[in-house]
C-alpha cells in the first residue's frame, strides 16, 4: 500500500486530524490540514520554491528525526515536491 501524502506540502497523511477539509467539512483526501482548509488552500499564492523552503525547515524543526534522517529527507525532498499534484505542470 502506497503511503498516502499531502499533495501541495508531502506531509505524510496519517491520523484523521492530518487531512485537510473539504468546502462542506468533510476530510479531502489529497491534502493536509496546514495546506487545504474549508475547500480551498490555505495559501494560495505560495510558489513551489517558498513550499520547499516551509518543507525544509519543518524537517528542520523536528525532534523525532535524527540527523542521518533529516539528511536524506532533505536530499528527497526538492526531487519529490515538483512531482505533487499541486506543483505538476498542467495542473
Amino acid at each position: 500500500m502506497k503511503r498516502q501524502e499531502c499533495q501541495s506540502c508531502g506531509m505524510p497523511l496519517v491520523k484523521q486530524s492530518d487531512f485537510g477539509t473539504n468546502a462542506d467539512g468533510s476530510a479531502n483526501s489529497e491534502f493536509c490540514t496546514y495546506c487545504f482548509a474549508d475547500g480551498k488552500y490555505t495559501t494560495p499564492d505560495i510558489t513551489m520554491d517558498e513550499m520547499l523552503k516551509r518543507g525544509l525547515k519543518g524537517i528542520d524543526a523536528n525532534p523525532e528525526m535524527g540527523k542521518f534522517k533529516k539528511y536524506l529527507i532533505k536530499k528527497i525532498f526538492p526531487c519529490q515536491i515538483k512531482n505533487l499534484k499541486r506543483w505538476k505542470k498542467g495542473n
